[in-house]
């Protein structure tokens, strides 16, 4: 089992890219629900915004 785990003294490089590689996936796997999260709360942010401004009379007589 220590020879596979030292890879034949690579084993180093080889560990540390894989944990590297399984960071980056699993980022990329939650980006996009970051992502969505954040575009809600700034579209509710502006929904709520626009409700609580003054109503404007428009018409004109």
């Amino acid at each position: 089992m220590t020879d596979f785990l030292a890879m034949g003294g690579y084993g180093a490089y080889v560990w540390t890219s894989i944990a590297v590689f399984l960071v980056v996936l699993a980022l990329e796997a939650l980006a996009p629900g970051v992502q969505r999260r954040r575009v809600l709360a700034e579209i509710r942010g502006r929904v709520q915004r626009r409700a609580t401004r003054a109503p404007r009379n428009d018409e004109t007589p």
